[in-house]
């Protein structure tokens, strides 16, 4: 069964001296401010899009990776997953970066770091992202 999940936002004013608010309303948490200086400059309590997608991609990753190990006979313990994602105004997002760090007994570094990339190239936000440079750094510990 497809899920469709909904997000808007309200813009006010322009581009660099407006403002607007994120309301997430399928998981009704808390909304979020953003504006382009918390996009392009210093966050100051505020979100951006590249934030949200950090958000998106280091959960879907995570998730993706936690099923291929358990799927290989190797369920983790723990993952943490850092998504890094690099805007430069005037280009766009320029690339990605996954750190993941995860604790999976009985697996060795490298069965964890072909399970780590097979999850970076097929969790649906990476497939949504194809279009971006997306790297990764993977260390079990």
């Amino acid at each position: 069964m497809a899920t469709t999940r909904t997000a808007h936002t309200v813009w006010e004013g322009e581009l660099v001296k407006g403002s607007g608010t994120v309301t997430f309303d399928s998981s009704g948490i808390a909304s979020q401010a953003v504006s382009w200086p918390s996009r392009a400059e210093q966050a100051n309590g505020r979100t951006s899009p590249e934030e949200l997608i950090a958000g998106a991609h280091s959960s879907c990753f995570s998730m993706a990776l936690s099923h291929g190990l358990t799927q290989a006979g190797n369920p983790p313990t723990r993952l943490e997953t850092k998504a890094d994602v690099t805007f430069q105004p005037g280009e766009g997002i320029t690339g990605i970066h996954l750190t993941v760090r995860g604790e999976v007994p009985g697996l060795d570094a490298d069965a964890f770091q072909a399970a780590a990339e097979d999850a970076k190239k097929n969790c649906p936000v990476s497939q949504a992202l194809s279009g971006t440079t997306i790297t990764l750094s993977a260390e079990l510990v």
